[in-house]
């Protein structure tokens, strides 16, 4: 009995769960035939609007500003130098790095001992030679007087010839006292070119004497320059610079002690590329009179001063590229010659142009402008100039459109946006930041502390800045072009 009660309630049970499986299947099914009996719902898809920052595009007549780096230096540089050689005895005060002299100030004095004996001996010849020159001048005196005396002579012995030949004729004289008196006016003749060839003597002696004066004061002009350059002096005003020299050192003819600057007349010289160079000339093919600002970076107290282009190089020079241009700087205070400074020079005005940001433009010369229904288009432009951040472009139809100020690979032509700041300027960019390998900070700091024009404050500034861990890549870069590397 207990077999059969066992056995018929596993069949109940099994009975219960094909019940149940049955019932789950037919509960499925028509749920599936359900769901592919109903019609299809469409979904309706939302199109992705993109959130932009735009600006007005506004033509106007803007003056380009082109911007290089160039190094400033001194207009009237001259080399000191020694003009003889010999012991240092005397060294102005002023005559040290950095010092101020006037012109024609004496600077240094060599040991003028053997210049100045050998004007002495010179002197000593020049008074030789006058009293040369007085010896023969009365000398040529009586030369001409014993001249005059022989050619009386000459006159009284003709006369006694011509008296005996008249006794000759008369027949009261003889043929030997005519002979006689004959003989004695040749002899007189002849003592008058005598004289006269003493005369002669005597004038070239005059000659020679005044000859040997004029050599002897030649000499004595030169004893007295060879003086003088025991002197140095400068040559004009203004201040020294390489002074290599102290007080009792030993010198050589032409030794370069100094170099004397003119702080006051201060240029700038840079070099641009020749299509910007094209752009400085005006319609005769002649460099423009441009005005030029020229800053010195001092990471916060930058010094600026003003000046106008002036001249171009004469060549390209070797394994160099585009043109060298020089500025006068006017008025330029606390610059120095050797500082390493930005120029910027402000090019003819163009007309028609828009500024925008350089994010707005593509690699094509496109920009996109917003439409009526807020979508973007692609309009091309003519790219002008680029300054900094922004460029400067013309083209048909952009002034007064709402312009992407900034465009993404998202961005293109038919997307629709929604404007933001409409007429706004985007936010200036966070400067570029890198981080500095050991060696490469090492050669950088070694630089700056090398670097003796640079002023104190400026230089401890620097070296904090160089200690961070990530340094402004602008820094790096205009450390690295003065290096050279």
């Amino acid at each position: 009995m207990r077999f059969l009660r066992k056995s018929l309630t596993g069949l109940f049970l099994l009975a219960l769960t094909l019940g149940f499986l049955v019932y789950a299947g037919q509960t499925v099914r028509e749920a599936v035939e359900d769901r592919l009996g109903r019609a299809p719902r469409a979904v309706e898809a939302r199109e992705r609007i993109f959130a932009v920052n735009v600006l007005v595009a506004e033509e106007e007549t803007l003056s380009p500003v082109l911007q290089s780096y160039g190094e400033v230096q001194s207009r009237r540089t001259l080399e000191i130098r020694a003009a003889a050689s010999g012991a240092l005895l005397e060294l102005d005060p002023a005559f040290v790095e950095g010092g101020r002299v006037e012109a024609g100030q004496l600077l240094a004095r060599i040991d003028p001992a053997d210049a100045q004996a050998a004007v002495d001996r010179v002197k000593s010849d020049i008074l030789d030679a006058e009293a040369e020159g007085r010896e023969a001048a009365r000398a040529l005196v009586l030369a001409r007087d014993e001249q005059a005396a022989a050619e009386e002579q000459v006159e009284l012995r003709n006369r006694a010839a011509a008296r005996q030949q008249d006794l000759v004729e008369r027949g009261v004289g003889t043929a030997a006292a005519v002979e006689e008196a004959e003989l004695t006016a040749s002899s007189a003749r002849q003592a008058v070119l005598a004289r006269r060839q003493a005369v002669a003597q005597a004038e070239a002696r005059v000659d020679q004497a005044a000859t040997t004066l004029a050599r002897t004061e030649i000499a004595l002009a030169e004893a007295e320059r060879r003086l003088a350059d025991t002197e140095v002096r400068a040559g004009f005003s203004g201040m020294l610079s390489a002074v290599s020299v102290v007080e009792g050192r030993l010198v050589s003819t032409n030794e370069q002690v100094a170099e004397l600057l003119d702080p006051d007349a201060l240029e700038v010289a840079f070099r641009v590329s020749t299509q910007q160079y094209a752009r400085l000339l005006d319609d005769a093919g002649r460099l423009r009179d441009a005005p030029v600002t020229v800053t010195l970076d001092l990471f916060g107290t930058n010094l600026t001063a003003q000046g106008m282009l002036n001249r171009e190089g004469a060549s390209v020079g070797e394994g160099q590229t585009g043109r060298l241009l020089f500025a006068r700087l006017e008025e330029a205070a606390g610059f120095k010659p050797g500082d390493f400074v930005t120029v910027e020079i402000v090019e003819p005005p163009l007309e028609r142009i828009a500024r925008l940001p350089a994010s707005a433009l593509n690699a094509g010369s496109e920009v996109l402008v917003l439409d009526q229904d807020a979508r973007l288009t692609s309009l091309p432009v003519s790219l002008l100039r680029r300054q900094g951040d922004e460029v400067l472009v013309r083209g048909e139809g952009l002034a007064g459109r709402s312009v992407v100020a900034e465009r993404t690979p998202l961005l293109g032509a038919g997307i629709k946006v929604r404007a933001l700041q409409p007429g706004g300027v985007t936010p200036p960019a966070e400067p570029e930041l890198l981080e500095l390998t050991e060696d490469r900070r090492a050669r950088l700091v070694a630089f700056v502390e090398a670097n003796k024009r640079m002023p104190a404050e400026a230089k401890a500034q620097l070296l904090s800045l160089l200690e961070e861990t990530r340094v402004p890549a602008a820094t790096v870069q205009r450390l690295e072009s003065r290096i050279g590397g």
